[in-house]
Parts: structure tokens; sequence; C-alpha cells
């Protein structure tokens, strides 16, 4: 254990000592195709030492993508990310290639990709190049004029369709003819290679300041057979090939044939050919004479994968490799309805396949970081991950303010290159109580509160009120409130702007800001009596020039925004029986906010009703975009779409109970809303630790089981159904409405709905019988 720690403890301060080092490599390129589209690259330097050194920490950058070989053993699968942390700068990796040098002669090789367009994920820097700067204790290795760089010219661009203007990517064709051999390896002869071009230092443009990638390496799960693996060799008649992936997933398709020279060979996924619903990725292979290996390095996404092989193509082997988010599946959902079950993890997966270089809306049709979809995204990332998804979510929101534009306006989706729109209702839920608040308090990260406050506080102050205790409209680039129709717009804007003011007010009260908190709070009081007398019809909410039918996402907002009180909840849960004009984004909020208002069985009949179809589909493991699929869905509707898995959140917060009430978890609750499920269980990984909730009840019984981890506490709660008796473990603590004195817990009072007790670390059980 000692020397793990020690061996922890000097890779902590090689990282540290690196960052604080100066750049002394320089930018390298070729001569030729520095700034066409869709360029590849390879880099080659060989050097000798004498012995392997302990640490070898190894600063790469590039713009787009790279991958990095050692004496021909790969040691980063694309590496890289899309730039950039803000519209300038550029994004480094920090790779140790200590482990994969030896004492002699050692080749590193770099294949570079520079997508050369921008995307709605991706800012061009307009200028292919690679920096690699190591140095080590024992080791300098700096790329200059003394490397190998030379165009990778097998790798070219597949023609028309082309993917559509949102993908800074291009479709990939590889002409095996002009493969230049196993060049990554050290017994390569690379005397044909040109010696490479410095073109810049670090600093300088078009990349400009260089930044730390804030999240992991790939997770890189290997190589593998597709599950309904055929048996191998056999000669292929000229059919399609469809293989089964075991879910929806990142992937780069790879085979292994015997062909005759310039057959071609076509790969996609049927993300690509049914669902897309635009144009997106595929990759297509010119075969070479004899027996040939290639792994598209393009990634792609779906359920199947396609092979399309000429007939007389001798197929050795089929297979992919799944790549994703650096991150476990800690989190996790149980119960006595298998719908919910379902939910969840269909909830999971989606979440899953839209992480990568940022949270996405798809992982075909635009990769884009539309940031409210990122909210959703993030809110069930704490409760179906590991602690290491957070830092995608602090990613995410340092890029969306570091982004806006010189007045203070905050757009998404961003990095972007062709795109500078704002869409007011996704950026003010971003910085407020559902985005930039919910992460700090999930991950209890103040650094991130201080570093973004004034760049959210600037941009809400850009929206006017009007007069009247509400605020204008404020329509931005593009007056979107919600996929469907029936929008109440205005009264929407309203209150997203007041859950924005929300979570603005609870940062600063906790950074000690004590005016802005206090002018916050005021505008919350008086927006409150505003809205609920302007709006307010006696059985609904609705402005006045709206003509549609009622709007069921403005009854919902108002309910999780606190603006509508007690005395409104039995109208408005008769308009959510009646009203289903959400879409799957929105619906978030309205099953939220019928467990708010304690209806738990009519919220979990809902969301039953409204994503039973895409639940219960057994062609998919992932949530829609919209209530169907391409046409039947909003905007084309794509079939793995995150924003539809807020359910996941509420199972886990509200069915299930698990809330932090503290920043980073150090109190928190656990009070399940159980409804008339019998048995649930949820787990949630924070960053305190593994937490529990687990009940089951019956007619005359609940009983509970907490698990609280060290260091934190917990309040827990037995729903208020008429109870007459609660023990924990054998002793009775609460009786005929009164608690009993116990030196091991602390009385709770001021959890409606709720008999609670706040206890300490540790597993605990109560049990309440009527």
């Amino acid at each position: 254990m000692l020397k793990s720690i020690v061996f922890a403890l000097v890779i902590l301060t090689s990282s540290l000592q690196l960052n604080a080092q100066p750049w002394k490599a320089k930018w390298i390129s070729t001569m030729e195709s520095q700034s066409t589209t869709n360029t590849w690259l390879m880099y080659r330097k060989t050097i000798k030492i004498t012995a392997r050194p302990a640490t070898a920490f190894t600063r790469i950058a590039v713009d787009s993508k790279y991958w990095l070989w050692i004496n021909g053993q790969q040691v980063v699968f694309e590496g890289g990310l899309k730039r950039g942390p803000n519209p300038t700068d550029t994004y480094y990796d920090e790779v140790n290639i200590a482990p994969y040098l030896r004492a002699g002669s050692n080749t590193i090789a770099v294949l570079l990709w520079y997508f050369g367009k921008d995307g709605f994920s991706h800012k061009s820097s307009g200028r292919a190049g690679l920096l690699f700067d190591c140095q080590a204790e024992e080791l300098e290795v700096l790329s200059d004029k003394t490397w190998k760089a030379a165009l990778a010219k097998a790798f070219q661009t597949a023609g028309e369709p082309y993917p559509n203007f949102r993908l800074s990517e291009s479709s990939l064709l590889y002409d095996a003819r002009k493969d230049p051999g196993v060049w990554q390896g050290t017994g390569y002869d690379d005397q044909w290679m040109p010696m490479a071009q410095e073109i810049g230092q670090a600093g300088d443009g078009p990349w400009n300041n260089l930044v730390r990638r804030p999240i992991p390496l790939w997770k890189d799960y290997g190589r593998g057979a597709y599950p309904d693996s055929r048996n191998f060799p056999f000669v292929s008649t000229g059919d399609t090939i469809i293989c089964t992936l075991p879910y929806n997933a990142q992937l780069t398709p790879w085979f292994r044939v015997e062909a005759e020279a310039g057959q071609k060979i076509m790969m996609a996924t049927d993300n690509y050919l049914f669902y897309g619903p635009e144009t997106n990725i595929r990759a297509e292979y010119i075969t070479k004479k004899g027996v040939q290996e290639y792994e598209n390095p393009g990634w792609m996404n779906g359920h199947k994968m396609y092979y399309f092989i000429p007939a007389g193509v001798k197929v050795l082997d089929l297979g992919y490799r799944e790549t994703g988010f650096q991150t476990r599946f800690d989190g996790s959902f149980s119960s006595s309805d298998p719908f919910l079950n379902k939910l969840w993890e269909k909830a999971r997966r989606t979440l899953y396949v839209t992480m990568r270089d940022t949270y996405m809306d798809c992982p075909e049709r635009e990769r884009a970081a539309w940031t409210g979809d990122a909210v959703n995204e993030s809110g069930q990332a704490f409760y179906a991950l590991s602690p290491a998804s957070h830092s995608l979510g602090k990613k995410w929101l340092y890029e969306l303010v570091n982004w806006r534009k010189k007045d203070g306006t905050i757009y998404a989706p961003v990095p972007a290159g062709n795109w500078v729109s704002e869409l007011p209702c996704q950026s003010v839920t971003s910085i407020g109580y559902y985005g930039l608040w919910n992460f700090y308090l999930h991950s209890g990260d103040r650094q991130v509160l201080t570093d973004l406050y004034d760049g959210a506080k600037q941009y809400l102050d850009l929206w006017e009120k009007d007069g009247r205790g509400t605020m204008k409209l404020r329509r931005g680039d593009w007056t979107w409130g919600d996929w469907g129709d029936q929008i109440d717009t205005v009264l929407v804007y309203n209150l997203l702007y007041s859950l924005g003011v929300k979570g603005m007010q609870l940062a600063a009260n906790e950074l000690g800001k004590t005016e802005d908190a206090r002018s916050y709070a005021q505008f919350l009081e008086t927006f409150r009596e505003a809205f609920n007398r302007q709006f307010w019809t006696g059985t609904a909410y609705r402005s006045p020039g709206y003509k549609g039918a009622t709007d069921d996402r403005v009854q919902a907002l108002a309910v999780v925004s606190g603006v509508a009180g007690k005395d409104k909840y039995p109208a408005l849960l008769k308009l959510f029986k009646k009203e289903e004009h959400a879409s799957p984004y929105m619906e978030k909020y309205v099953f939220e906010a019928m467990f708010r208002m304690g209806y738990e069985d009519e919220a979990i009949a809902r969301h039953k009703k409204r994503l039973s179809y895409m639940v219960n589909h057994p062609g998919f493991t992932t949530l829609f975009e919209g209530w169907g699929i391409g046409a039947e869905g909003f905007g084309g509707g794509t079939v793995n779409h995150a924003w539809t898995g807020g359910g996941l959140t509420v199972l886990s917060q509200f069915l299930c109970g698990i809330a932090p009430l503290q920043p980073g978890y150090k109190l928190f609750q656990i009070l399940p809303q159980p409804g008339s499920v019998t048995r649930a269980r949820a787990s949630v990984a924070s960053v305190a630790g593994q937490i529990t909730s687990s009940f089951k009840q019956s007619d005359k019984t609940f009983v509970l089981t907490a698990v609280v981890p060290d260091g934190t506490r917990a309040v827990v709660g037995i729903p208020d159904k008429g109870y007459r008796r609660i023990m924990l473990g054998k002793e009775v603590i609460w009786e005929n409405g009164r608690y009993k004195k116990n030196d091991r817990i602390q009385m709770m009072g001021d959890t409606p709905g709720h008999i609670s007790v706040l206890v300490t670390p540790g597993k605990w059980e109560l049990c309440a019988s009527k």
C-alpha cells in the first residue's frame, strides 16, 4: 500500500511540474495540405535512451485528433479534443509515455486527423499541426524539424452523400492501394518521408493558448467480435452483412479480408442508413491485393453494423472496437415495476452514448452540445455514473461561459465554428438551478461556482423586466421553447428565468455575495406574486395573448420553480391528466412536478403513457428525441437523445428519495416517494461515497434501508401514510404521532410528507407499521 501511495505521489508531482514548465516544442506539419479539409498526416521520430525513465509525461496538442504508437504499440486511441475551451484556444493532452519506452532505440509515431472544417461541435484552427513536448527528468523529446512528416495519402474523403453541415468530421475512404505499410513500427524504412516543417511555437496562432484537457482519455474496450458472430472464413456473395451490437455504442468497425485490388467495401450503422435523420458518418475502403486488415478510425454509432462487401471477397473476420467516456456505471436502480427498470436502463445507455468530447444532443446527426440537453444529461450522470463523469459537466459549464459574446450573451452549442445563435431558454436554464447550481450541489466543486459566477450574472443581467414584476420575452436569435406545439412561450421563458435567478441566488449566498443574494431574493418574491396575479386563471397558468391549448410545460415549470402554491395542485393535476404537449425534453419537468406535488402514481401513469412506445420498443436500447422515430419525432427525430432520460433522475431523486441538501453530499436526504410501487432500490456513487436507498412496502408496513457513507449525514424518512409506529432495528423511535428519545439519532420535524430522522454514517433500517 505504501509503495502505491508513493508512486501515486510521484505521478501527481510530475504532472504538476509538467504543467508549470514552459513549452519547448515546435508546431510541425508538412509543406502541403496544411489547410485542406480531411487531411491525414503521419509523423515519426526515433530516439535513443540508455534506460527507461520512471515517468515521462508528454503534452500533445493537435487540430483535430491523433493516434499515438511507441515501438509499434498503441498508446492512445483517438487523442485530442475538438476545439476549444473558448473561441480561440486549443486543448492539449497529457500522456505518460514511460511505460512504453525501453533502453536503446525507440520509435514514436503519430497519426493526425485534421478535420479542416467547422461544425456544431468544433471550431477549426485553419491549419493542421502537431505539438509534442516531453520534458522529463531523464528524457527530452520535442517536436521539431528533425521529425519525419508525410501525408497519409491512403486516407481520402468518401464521395456523396457528404455528412450534413453540423458535423466537422468527414466520411472516410481508405485506399489500401496507397497503404504505406506498418509505418508505426520500429523497423520501418522511413527514408521516403520528408522532414517536418516547423510552423510555430506554443502560443502561436492559429492554435493560440494551450489548455490542459479537462476530461480523461477515452475508455477503450478493445477489439471484439459481434455477439452474432459468423463462422469465418466465408466468401461474400455480394449480400449485405448485418452484425448486431449488444447495445447502441460508439464504435470503430474493423475487418480482415482477402481480395483482389480495387474492390470497394462500405461500412455504416443503422443510424446512418435509417435513423440519421440527416446524412452522417459512413466508411469506405478500396482493397489492395491479398490479405488485409482495416479498422476505420472515425467513430460511429448504432445498434447494427452493416458491411457492404463485393462478391468474391473472402471475409476472414469482422469485429468492432467500442470506445466511450472514461467513467463507470456505478449508479443503479431496480424496482417491482418492470417499466421503470427498463426506462432507467435505457436512459443510462442513451446518456452514455451521448458523452464524448462534450455532452451531445445525439451522436450521429450533429454531435453538438445543445446546452438544454446538457442540463438534463448532467443531472442524470450524477445518479447513473461514477464521479469521473463530473468532469464532462464541468467542461460543459466552463465552455458555455467562456464562449459567451462580448456583450455577455451565452449561446450554444459550443464549441462551434458555424453557430453563434442564442436560445435564451436553454442558456438561462444552464446557468440556473438545474444547471450551474445543480452541478455544484452534486459535485461540491466550489471553484466552478467561483470562476463562472460573474459570467453567468452578466448574462442574467441582459434579460429585461417588463415593469409588472415579470420579464419581457427575450427572443434571442432563436425563440425556441421546446419541440412540439401549444407552447405558451412568454410564460415558459419567464419561469425558466426565475429558475435561473433561483440558482444564482443560491450561488450568491454560497459565495458570500450578500447584495446579489438579497436582490435575487427580492426579485423572486416579487415575481412569484406578480406571475400568479397576472397569469393564474383559476384553473391554469396562461398568458393573455396565448390562444392555444393550455401548455403543460408552463404548469410544470410553475411547480418546480416554486411559483405555484399547494392550493393550485388539484387544478394542475387535472391539467396534467388532460394536456400532453411537452416534448420528451420538457416531459422531465412534468414528471418531476407531479412528484413534487405528491401525485406519484399519477406521475408514473403519465410517464408510462407517454414513453411506453420507446421504452418497450424491442429494437432499441436507447430513447428517442421525439415520441416516435424519424418523421414521427421532432426535428427529424433521432433514436438516441439523452434529453428524454430525465425520468432516470426523477426515479432516483424522488421515487427513491436520494438528493443532496448540502454541496458535495455532506448532508443529504433519503425521503422516498413510493406511491404504489411496492419495492425499489437506488444506489448513487456520490463524491462522498456510495449511497443506497431501498424500500419495501405492503398494506401495513414500510421498510426503508439506507446506507450513509463516512463523513456525511443524512435525513432519512418514512412516508407519512398513516403509520402508527416506526422502529429503528429493535427500538421504537416514533409512535402515535410522537418521537421517542434516542441517543443514536436526531429527530426531524421539518420534512413535510415524511416522518424523518437525522442519522450518521452506517447502515440504517427503519420499519413502519400501521
